[in-house]
């Protein structure tokens, strides 16, 4: 048996931070994964996924300067070679990741993470104790418990595809969906997305959502709303969704089904019982330092924990900080509400931070609204994208911004602005009369307040 001070679950952004500053401070640490080292982002999801769609952007920019100095008629996605730019990224993280573990004095163990006891966890025939345990599993794909699940390929195995199908439909109206869907598209695939609810993108403004899927639909992909999924057959090579819309039940054909229905925390191999670990589909219980409220010795972070925070990688980085300080220094530090930005990486892409406009009415709260069609604006007309637009969220008591919506080239950057603002209370007033570099996405700022 190897007794650790610290035993960290995964290997992504929340326990690598966790158990990096642990080794740092002395402390003895072991690290374990059933998968390869590195976590969701680095391996299967933002950063090769950002890759991909770099790429989807490039042709979408050039067709649409065809015509405007551009000659595009060659310009075109090779998927094959697409996927093996994108491994070059991926595929020596693994390695690199271990060897960055072990050159700390971290122990690594490959395999699945069982808890046996409190305190002890088996791992194959490996046998741990620990005084602390981190959970940091991430998440997977939730059950949708449909006949012909089975067929559904995963957001994971999207990303390795040697080759892509004619014919893709999404299950889900997400921003997985939509972003995988936006970049097939360019890829000269037919796509199909199907959604349960009358909008997609439900974390979205609601008003940039619509202009979105206009969008989508004139890019040819079938946006299919009120669709609910409820069976999934293969014939004669061909798979066959079949699903409950507000038109009747209906049958969609595809060559690939993707499951974008949303993710729950992965903690079902952990045998948590064991442990008296309390925890649903949303994760750890876990009180605001982040420290199981049912088992004090066990801490969780990222997707594993249920903080009611987004469940995104720099979220997950900065969880496994508060996890490190408080279990080196004691509960100290919490959980603040701070504003955090999210981005669905469409083309154009779509980018929020802060409250809603409805989440601000339900509150209360005295605030202006100032929102706009950006298309006809230099920003959006200099790359001939006719999809843009923005809302403000100013709060009238303290002029202080409560949140920002955006759509359009460069929003995901241009929302970092306005988080810093949120996040250092820089009044509307200040941001507007700030000097921006010209002519910049920037410098649309002020003419959003």
């Amino acid at each position: 048996m190897q007794k650790f001070d610290l035993i960290a679950i995964g290997t992504g952004a929340a326990a690598s931070a966790a158990a990096f500053k642990c080794r740092k401070a002395g402390w003895s640490v072991a690290i374990i994964d059933s998968r390869p080292f590195g976590g969701t982002c680095e391996l299967r999801g933002c950063d090769p996924k950002k890759v991909l769609v770099g790429a989807g952007a490039l042709i979408d920019a050039l067709r649409r300067m065809n015509g405007k100095g551009v000659k595009t008629e060659k310009a075109h996605i090779d998927w094959g070679e697409l996927m093996r730019f994108k491994r070059t990224f991926t595929d020596p993280v693994p390695q690199k990741q271990e060897e960055a573990f072990q050159k700390s004095g971290i122990a690594t163990f490959h395999g699945v993470a069982r808890f046996a006891k409190p305190g002890r966890i088996e791992v194959g025939s490996d046998v741990l104790e620990a005084r602390y345990v981190l959970i940091a599993t991430g998440a997977k794909p939730q059950r949708l418990d449909i006949p012909g699940e089975n067929y559904l390929n995963t957001s994971d195995q999207f990303l390795e595809l040697d080759s892509l199908p004619r014919r893709i439909l999404f299950i889900g109206g997400g921003y997985i969906s939509f972003e995988f869907a936006h970049l097939s598209a360019r890829a000269e695939a037919e796509v199909t997305i199907l959604h349960r609810s009358e909008r997609p993108l439900e974390k979205f403004d609601p008003d940039l959502v619509d202009r979105l899927v206009r969008k989508t639909r004139q890019l040819g992909i079938k946006v299919e709303l009120q669709s609910v999924a409820t069976r999934i057959e293969r014939k004669d090579g061909t798979f066959v969704v079949c699903a409950s819309t507000a038109r009747g039940q209906r049958e969609f054909e595809a060559d690939l089904v993707v499951h974008g229905a949303g993710r729950v925390a992965d903690l079902d191999d952990l045998n948590l019982a064991s442990a008296g670990v309390q925890a649903d589909k949303r994760g750890v219980k876990v009180n605001e330092f982040l420290q199981s409220v049912s088992n004090p010795a066990v801490y969780a972070a990222g997707d594993s924990a249920d903080t009611g925070m987004p469940k995104l990688t720099p979220v997950a980085g900065y969880g496994g900080g508060i996890v490190a300080a408080n279990l080196l220094k004691g509960n100290h530090r919490k959980v603040e509400n701070v504003p955090v930005p999210t981005v669905a990486f469409t083309v154009p892409p779509l980018a929020a931070v802060g409250m809603t406009e409805d989440s601000a009415k339900k509150q209360g709260l005295r605030f202006r609204v100032h929102q706009e069609d950006t298309a006809s604006w230099y920003s959006s007309r200099r790359v001939a994208e006719d999809c843009s637009g923005f809302k403000v969220l100013i709060d009238e008591d303290t002029d202080r911004l409560l949140g920002a919506h955006l759509l359009g080239p460069e929003a995901d950057e241009l929302i970092n602005v306005f988080t810093l603002a949120m996040r250092t209370n820089v009044s509307a007033e200040t941001l507007r009369h700030t000097i921006f570099a010209y002519p910049t996405h920037a410098s649309d700022v002020s003419y959003m307040l």
